[in-house]
Formats: structure tokens, C-alpha cells, sequence
């Protein structure tokens, strides 16, 4: 978990256009909660002097950072990364992401097997539990500026989903802990 200190330097109320997407009804930050996805807002303009990425990266142990621009000239094999961001998969390990410029929509499973869109943006910091399902797609802007936070040798593997997929260690250590409460 997260340190009481860290969580009172960030503002976890901030507004995030979050919904179902077969409704629109719009989605709590306690229900993203509840699924294990965390959400924070911080300053991207000031991250490097104001120290508070550098205290989540020390509590939580990710010692490895990169820095990705997704857009059409920016990424390599841009059609074929995309098709793949927006494969429904899972990771062994989870999905940090730090908006650092630009736009674009994270989709995960609801308890209920809906998809929950998350509109995340510049300054928006997501964590996407290990096993969860989702997929990324940017949205009208069509670029994103973000940083790849990892514990540990950085992978991004995706496993799309599947009856092997759902018998991954790590899927079902999220479903029984998110899903099966």
C-alpha cells in the first residue's frame, strides 16, 4: 500500500471522467478501488523538482523508469503496437503509467465483466493491478506522453485473454482478491 504521507502530497479527488461504456453511467474512484486500480493526480510540469514521484518510486520499490511518446511518428510499428495496446490482455506484473503530456483511455473489466473506461491525462497516474484485464487506446488527441514505471528488469508482456490466460498465477491471485470478495 501506499504511505499515509504519500497519499496526503496527492490529491486522489481529482476529477477523472470514468464510466461504463455500454451506459455511460459514470464509475467511483471507491469502485476503481475495488478492483485495485489506484489513481493519482501529479504535477507533471514539476515532478522533478517537487520529489513526490521520486517518494511513490521509493515506497514502491520501481527502480526502472522510461519514457514513451505513442502517436503515429513517434512509435515504431504504430498501427501494430496499437492494435496490440488495445488487445484485451493482463501482465504478470503491474501497469504503472504516468501521464507526463497528452491523452488517451484505459479500459478494465469490471466485477460484473463490464468495461470501465478511464480517461487518463496529463498530470493522471494510473496503476493497473497485475492480472487484471484491460486494454489502452489513445483517444481524439491521439498522442500520449507517458512514463513506464517498473519494479525490478522492466517487461511488457501481454497475455491476451483466454481459459490459459485465466489460469495464469497472477490472474487468479486478482480474482480472488478483487473479484471473488
Amino acid at each position: 500500500g501506499w504511505s499515509a504521507e504519500v497519499l496526503t502530497i496527492l490529491d486522489s479527488n481529482c476529477e477523472m471522467k470514468t464510466f461504463f461504456l455500454d451506459t455511460n453511467e459514470p464509475v467511483t474512484q471507491s469502485q476503481l478501488d475495488e478492483l485495485g486500480v489506484l489513481y493519482w493526480n501529479v504535477p507533471a510540469d514539476s515532478y522533478e523538482q517537487d520529489g513526490i514521484l521520486d517518494k511513490i518510486c521509493t515506497e514502491q520499490g520501481y527502480n526502472y523508469r522510461e519514457i514513451l511518446e505513442i502517436s503515429r511518428t513517434t512509435l515504431p510499428n504504430y498501427d501494430e503496437k496499437m492494435a496490440i495496446f488495445y488487445t484485451e490482455h493482463i501482465h504478470k506484473d503491474d501497469e504503472i503509467r504516468y501521464f507526463l503530456g497528452g491523452s488517451g483511455y484505459f479500459e478494465v473489466r469490471s466485477k460484473d465483466d463490464r468495461w470501465i473506461r478511464i480517461h487518463c491525462h496529463k498530470n493522471d497516474m494510473i496503476v493497473l493491478p497485475a492480472g487484471i484485464y484491460h486494454r489502452f487506446k489513445l483517444d481524439e488527441e491521439a498522442f500520449a506522453k507517458v512514463m513506464r514505471l517498473f519494479q525490478g528488469v522492466p517487461v511488457w508482456t501481454p497475455f491476451n485473454r483466454g481459459e490459459e490466460t485465466d489460469q495464469f498465477p497472477e490472474r487468479v491471485k486478482y480474482v480472488t482478491k478483487y473479484i471473488k470478495q
